[in-house]
């Protein structure tokens, strides 16, 4: 049978938890990559105790793929460089960050931006891509975010750019199906066309959320568990997506690693399902 590994997101608030190695329900966890850089003190020294036992993935929120850094750099160089120091140390699985933009000439706003889906952004990006993977010496893989305006000047769909930027770039998808499904509800599209359109060999890695519906739009919190919609949604990506790493993330109002853990064996039952699904009608075919 083939399964997903399920993880979950190291968080400072479960460190003396984990630290007392505990038998988990987990099998790896994903670290912000930005709150591990430059660290000679306990964070750094708690993920190489994790990295020990677990595989790690490397999450970051600051690359801003989609903006120019100067006009000197197209990439900001130091973070380039510490970003690469953190990946020569951790050794993770998969590096990655948002198909995004998160500020202009150095200036960091904070927040995952959207872009515009046009050609033009798109030539951007790949170059962007080629970038950074030649620094790292590795494909990373860049996710969808969840957005709340649009471009009038898009000529194409998300999910027509995104699987472009992975065919065009040799990067993966980072399929964040709560993004989808947040996008979807904010911009009134089918979020099963999204999910049918991605095809199952450039992703590299699946995420799973909570949000928050804030009645005029859904705003992408992390702080709840993932809400049945989204995992229907997830169910039909396991019917390609089978041997994909699956990310169970929290980010607000933390809650006991017990939690986390429930949401991830939820999450390997649905695949369990989906795999004895396909199983059965596999016999049935032949």
């Amino acid at each position: 049978m083939i399964l997903p590994k399920i993880g979950v997101g190291l968080r400072p608030t479960h460190y003396p938890y984990l630290l007392s190695k505990p038998a988990t329900k987990v099998d790896w966890f994903e670290a912000i990559s930005e709150n591990y850089m430059d660290s000679q003190g306990r964070p750094i020294k708690v993920l190489e105790t994790i990295r020990a036992d677990y595989p790690v993935a490397l999450h970051g929120v600051s690359l801003s793929i989609a903006s120019r850094y100067s006009a000197d750099h197209r990439i900001n160089p130091e973070y380039l460089e510490r970003l690469t120091a953190l990946v020569d140390r951790i050794d993770p699985f998969i590096v990655s960050d948002h198909l995004c933009w998160t500020g202009l000439a150095g200036d960091n706003l904070h927040d995952l931006l959207p872009v515009p889906f046009t050609k033009e952004a798109l030539d951007w990006i790949v170059g962007q891509v080629d970038i950074v993977q030649t620094a790292l010496g590795r494909v990373i893989a860049l996710e969808n975010v969840s957005s709340y305006l649009t471009y009038t000047e898009s000529t194409m769909s998300e999910w027509e750019f995104l699987v472009e930027v992975a065919r065009r770039s040799g990067c993966k998808i980072l399929f964040d199906i709560n993004n989808v499904y947040v996008s979807a509800k904010n911009h009134a599209f089918d979020p099963i066309t999204y999910v049918d359109a991605i095809p199952a060999e450039l992703v590299g890695q699946i995420h799973l959320a909570g949000h928050t519906d804030l009645g005029t739009h859904l705003f992408d919190t992390h702080s709840r568990p993932v809400c049945e919609d989204v995992w229907t949604l997830f169910d039909r990506a396991m019917s390609t997506m089978a041997d994909v790493p699956v990310l169970i993330e929290w980010d607000e109002d933390i809650p006991e690693f017990e939690v986390l853990e429930e949401e991830a064996v939820k999450a390997r039952r649905i695949c369990e399902r989906r795999h004895r699904r396909s199983e059965r009608h596999l016999h049935v075919v032949t």
